[in-house]
């Protein structure tokens, strides 16, 4: 197999956006200062991506498996295993795992705050100690923390199913009760049921939130689990591709599916998976990475969390810090080394959650052929030369330009 160049590639998580009113009817990227990015897309070949399908709204596991390479149809078995393991949770064969949002709910228990007003860091995990030892006759209860208000929900014990319902409703709405999706799936049900009706009880008086709400804080006084999963078997990336790899992140999630895969995960110092990130610690991270590995997989989380908030103002702030990265990126890199920039999945601001349009990619490298495109941005890489592609054809493209591809027939 012939080496070449090595390859980063920049995940700038839910950047992609859909024009709107509030911006003179033009997208977050659009609208910011981004000259490095522009850089890159004239350096480059450019194109839009249907990281799982046209129309379909790619979860941040899903799409980060396509984007790997994986087909999350024949993969995914559920977001909770890929955030447990990027928590430093191992599962063993049988286990259920759950994804889950500490959340602010009132008697009746209707949600207030999906997200307990982003409570994190040492509140939550004392509250996931707490919950931790909550009992349920006949399942072993583990509870982790997760990047600001999330935590992970692990079930062990005899005859579990991930095939439940989930208990959070994803909108401002009643706690949903866990149903089974299968006849063999009801102890699991009740399971859950009575976890979610223990950390009621377990948080509501917690002198945490006492001390939140004296604060005027929303107090996370519920665990919400969804995307119930079991622990897949995935072939690495090495046995598939053949590429030593590594991954970079500051979200839970990020690193399970990273982990799953087989790449190296590294903890970076500031890497808080927020709107507080540092996006520089993490540049330099994976330049120095890239030092050993073929190909390095960094995300970045905070174009999303603005998206999610509602908030456009801070999502071109983000996009301009996004920028300055990689302004050092590209400045640091060696000539042969492939930039790719583009999101896992569109997340426009009005909408608030993720949307299935195609995000804008650019693969910037000396051996790409430079199709015109002058700026990085949904409209201009659609009328590029990479076209439309899906995002499990990125990997293959990749391992061509890094001169690793295999020839297919004789």
């Amino acid at each position: 197999m012939r080496r070449g160049g090595k390859a980063l590639i920049l995940v700038m998580d839910g950047v992609g956006d859909r024009p709107t009113e509030a911006l003179e009817f033009r997208t977050p990227l659009q609208v910011a200062r981004k000259p490095n990015m522009n850089w890159c897309a004239r350096h480059g070949s450019n194109g839009i991506m249907d990281v799982i399908a046209p129309g379909v709204p790619p979860g941040s596991d899903t799409s980060h498996l396509a984007i790997l390479g994986y087909d999350p149809s024949e993969v995914y078995t559920g977001r909770g295993p890929f955030e447990a393991v990027g928590v430093g949770l191992t599962g063993k064969n049988g286990d259920v795992a759950f994804r889950c949002n500490f959340a602010t709910v009132d008697d009746e228990w209707n949600i207030l705050d999906r997200r307990a007003g982003r409570i994190g860091g040492p509140e939550t995990v004392e509250l996931s100690n707490v919950l931790g030892k909550i009992r349920i006759k006949g399942v072993k209860i583990i509870v982790k923390e997760a990047t600001e208000h999330r935590a992970v929900l692990l079930l062990r014990g005899k005859e579990l199913s991930p095939f439940v319902s989930d208990v959070d409703p994803h909108l401002l709405a009643r706690v949903a009760k866990s149903t089974p999706l299968v006849p063999k799936a009801k102890k699991t049900a009740k399971a859950v049921n009575d976890f979610v009706r223990e950390s009621y009880l377990v948080l509501k008086n917690h002198p945490i939130n006492q001390k939140r709400v004296d604060q005027g804080k929303p107090p996370a006084n519920i665990l919400l689990p969804r995307g119930a999963g079991s622990f897949p078997r995935i072939q690495s990336i090495k046995d598939k591709y053949g590429v030593e790899s590594a991954c970079v992140a500051g979200v839970s999630l990020v690193k399970g599916v990273c982990g799953l895969c087989g790449m190296e995960v590294v903890e970076v110092t500031g890497a808080t998976g927020g709107l507080d990130t540092d996006m520089n610690a993490k540049a330099n991270a994976a330049l120095k990475l890239l030092d050993s590995k073929d190909l390095v997989l960094v995300n970045v989380k905070a174009a999303d969390i603005a998206s999610h908030d509602g908030n456009h103002e801070k999502k071109v702030e983000v996009i301009e810090r996004l920028d300055r990265m990689v302004g050092l990126i590209r400045g640091s890199v060696s000539p042969d080394t492939i930039i790719v920039l583009l999101a896992d999945h569109c997340t426009p601001v009005q909408l608030g959650d993720h949307s299935g349009d195609p995000v804008p990619v650019s693969i910037c490298s000396n051996n790409t052929s430079k199709d015109g495109v002058e700026a990085f941005d949904e409209v201009s890489a659609s009328l590029g030369g990479l076209g439309r592609i899906r995002g499990k054809d990125l990997m293959p493209i990749l391992l061509d330009k890094m001169n690793m591809s295999k020839k297919f027939g004789s």
